[in-house]
């Protein structure tokens, strides 16, 4: 890329040196200077594709992620939009060529989940996931609504990286493994044996529960996969305030209580609140093309550390 941009610079003085040298031929200094502006278009694109590459790598952006969805305010509205967030996620995995897991769910029998959580294994999953973590919120008429009044609905979406064996120690001794039987929604039984597993981190509290499997081994490999993954954010999320208390939060930062995006049905519209970015194409949106949101929040995001880089030079 640097021999690039010697090449752009010497080509750039050679034009120059023509204009100089033919002052006289109008034609020539014309496609002359129509030549340094492509080239000054040019040298813009590589510089700040180096300056971008100074920029400390994200260490999670290859690694593949779990994602968990929970309905918050809203009651059955809130745990439908938990459903379609997923499919939502699904169908862009599906074009990215990434492969989605369930790990653990608690569906409702209208056809949403109270909670949804699933692995994405991939290229670059985290990298392009990471922005999702916040609150969404959904603006529209539900389909129990009889009187046509506009609802206001909240899903909360947690993007974890996954984490590898050498990054998070369990000890045996910190976990208290529960087993019961599983059941479905409604209370109806899923099987009769009991191969659900709850698995409790003891330090931490944290507990995590699978039940999606009939077999109790496969259940517990589940939660213990999703302890991980929350361990190692808790573990991060401790290190960035011990770096700096007061540090700015970023785009990317993942706080799960910011409301990061609206989804309003009657205008057609999703408004990422980050960024200021509207789209108004919500029916493709939510069947998966969410490319330019994604783009625009990395972009975002790198332009802020950017900034942020600068200012510490």
């Amino acid at each position: 890329m640097l021999e690039k941009l010697r090449e752009l610079e010497n080509k750039y003085i050679e034009l120059e040196g023509k204009i100089l040298e033919n002052e006289n031929d109008k034609e020539l200094i014309a496609l002359a200077q129509n030549e340094i502006s492509e080239l000054e278009a040019k040298k813009i694109q590589i510089e700040k594709k180096l300056t971008l590459l100074l920029l400390p790598k994200d260490p999670d952006d290859e690694k593949n992620t779990i994602v968990e969805i929970r309905a918050g305010t809203g009651g059955d509205e809130s745990a439908l939009f938990t459903g379609e967030l997923f499919r939502m996620y699904s169908h862009y995995a599906e074009k990215c060529g990434w492969k989605i897991e369930i790990l653990s769910s608690n569906p409702i029998g209208i056809g949403g989940f109270k909670e949804i959580i699933f692995a994405i294994d991939g290229q670059c999953v985290f990298r392009k996931m990471k922005y999702e973590s916040g609150t969404h919120r959904v603006q529209r008429v539900p389909v129990t609504e009889g009187s046509g009044r506009i609802h206001t609905s909240a899903v909360t979406v947690a993007v974890l990286p996954e984490a590898e064996d050498i990054e998070v120690e369990i000890d045996p001794k910190d976990l208290r493994i529960d087993v019961y039987r599983s059941g479905g929604p409604g209370g109806q039984s899923v099987n009769t044996t009991d191969s659900a597993v709850r698995v409790t981190h003891i330090p931490t509290g944290m507990v995590v529960q699978c039940q999606d499997e009939k077999s109790q081994h496969k259940n517990k490999a589940k939660a213990l996969r999703v302890l991980n993954a929350r361990l190692l954010e808790k573990t991060q999320e401790e290190a960035d305030k011990a770096r700096s208390m007061n540090r700015k939060l970023q785009v990317g930062s993942g706080d799960r209580s910011e409301k990061i995006r609206t989804y309003n049905y009657p205008q057609n519209r999703i408004t990422d609140h980050r960024i200021g970015l509207t789209i108004y194409r919500l029916s493709e949106f939510m069947d998966g093309d969410i490319d330019e949101m994604v783009e625009a929040l990395i972009a975002y995001d790198q332009a802020e550390k950017l900034k942020e880089k600068v200012v510490q030079l």
